[in-house]
């Protein structure tokens, strides 16, 4: 009986890490390649939990677990604590299953490991074990290529080998990729320990870039050519999508709410402005109210994605009094969204995003104009591609107070649905995404397939 070959594939455990990996893991799927997807036993539970009842594409992978060596009631919100863990724990679970699922079936036995590269541990398991190894950036080219210059900005005394930066200078890898300000940079945080935490990522990647076999990323050629031609052997393979039958099931750690896509029938094509800022992002009770009182000045319909989690205080969001009876007759307000398809929807006008790279690739492969609130990490730079690069969308401004407020918003989003150069420039990226995925010639499709012929081969 012939071998099936059979990929291990790993996120970091964060939905901005692990929606990406899982749509990779069924594409891999569905070309006849067995796969497992192994998470973490918290996220392994989250993903469970959010699984709409009978999805046949959830038996395309299996799933397994892995402890994180936290306890069960430890705060999985402390990004330190949590990773500090990972490191300290994962590393020997994870070998001791693969040597007892290649020691027990030789038909079952993994041929490669597919792993993001905030684990990129896992990458040098796989070729202690004498597995390919298969990397994967779930993000743009821009701040792949700024991780593999890391050695140059510390020689060149630009940082400290904290992440400081240390010169009063924008940071530059490429005169035609967006440079970074001090404070925008994909590791930038006020708070020292954090910023210690996301310099991490950034400087283990060349440590780990030497042990894969292929280097897949999560980007458009196309769009993104300028980074992407600074990293050597890379193939992007993006957009990641969940395609119409498997858009329900793409590594979700919270229950979709598709009651939104039944409100969005009722509403008139091109109006509603939807508000959605990812899976972390959190805000202080005066700017929740000034994001309220600027939508509620708009007159437009809204969709409003507002997470259990969101205050930065741990309370529960509470919208100005009166509020949700003034808008009650354009509002719809979910704890969490199908978010492609919202997206697709031909009511949505326009996308304010916190513009997360799996928002981004989304919001540009719908054609959907965006409204950028960066909030951390590379979503600053990820504003900087929509705003400047490929013009499709406007950032919003903080006041001298740090606060976005009402009439910023108000005036932005009115600013941007009358841009006819704005909708143009998104129907058209919009199309070289789309022409990425074709079948006959799309660079994304050629890459993918050839990644495909190769893990079959082996």
């Amino acid at each position: 009986m012939e071998r099936q070959p059979h990929a291990l594939v790993i996120p970091y455990p964060a939905q901005g890490h692990v929606a990406p990996l899982m749509k990779l893991a069924l594409q891999i799927a569905s070309h006849g390649v067995k796969v497992t997807f192994a998470n973490t036993e918290s996220t392994h539970a989250k993903i469970k939990a959010s699984l709409p009842e009978n999805v046949e594409e959830a038996h395309l992978i299996s799933f397994v677990s892995l402890p994180d060596g936290m306890e069960l009631d430890d705060d999985r919100t402390d990004w330190v604590k949590l990773n500090d863990s990972i490191h300290r724990t994962m590393p020997g679970y994870l070998e001791d299953f693969i040597l007892k699922v290649n020691g027990s079936n030789a038909n079952q036995k993994f041929t490669c490991v597919v792993a993001d590269t905030s684990v990129g541990w896992a990458l040098e398991l796989a070729k202690k074990a004498g597995l390919q190894a298969v990397a994967v950036w779930p993000g743009g080219g821009a701040c792949l290529a700024l991780a593999l210059h890391l050695p140059q900005l510390l020689e060149a005394g630009i940082i400290d080998t904290e992440g400081t930066v240390l010169k009063d200078e924008a940071i530059s890898v490429s005169k035609d990729v967006p440079p970074w300000t001090g404070t925008e940079i994909g590791w930038g945080f006020p708070d020292p320990v954090l910023q210690k935490l996301f310099f991490s990522f950034y400087t283990i990647f060349p440590q780990y870039y030497k042990f894969h076999d292929w280097f897949l990323c999560n980007s458009i050629y196309e769009l993104d050519s300028a980074a992407l031609q600074l990293v050597p052997n890379v193939l992007p393979i993006g957009p990641l999508l969940a395609s119409n039958h498997l858009a329900t099931f793409a590594g979700n750690l919270w229950p979709q709410d598709s009651t939104c896509l039944q409100w969005l029938d009722n509403q008139a094509s091109g109006s509603v402005i939807y508000v959605a800022f990812g899976s972390s992002t959190t805000v202080d009770w005066q700017q929740l109210h000034e994001l309220a009182f600027g939508l509620e000045l708009t007159g437009q319909p809204f969709l409003w994605v507002i997470r259990s989690d969101l205050m930065n205080d741990g309370s529960l969001a509470k919208l100005p009094e009166g509020f949700i009876n003034r808008v009650s007759n354009r509002a719809k307000f979910v704890e969490w969204a199908p978010q492609e398809k919202v997206l697709a929807h031909p009511s949505v006008a326009c996308f304010m995003s916190h513009c997360g790279w799996n928002s981004t690739m989304e919001g540009l492969t719908m054609g959907v104009p965006f409204l950028c609130w960066p909030y951390l990490a590379d979503q600053f730079c990820n504003r900087n591609y929509i705003c400047d690069v490929w013009r499709i969308g406007l950032g919003l401004r903080k006041d001298e107070h740090g606060v976005i407020t009402r009439n910023e918003i108000s005036s932005k989003i009115k600013t941007l649905l009358s841009s006819q150069d704005i909708k143009a420039n998104a129907v058209h990226v919009k199309e070289v995404a789309r022409k990425s995925l074709h079948e006959s010639g799309g660079s994304s499709c050629r890459n993918f397939n050839n990644f495909i012929q190769h893990i079959k081969s082996i």
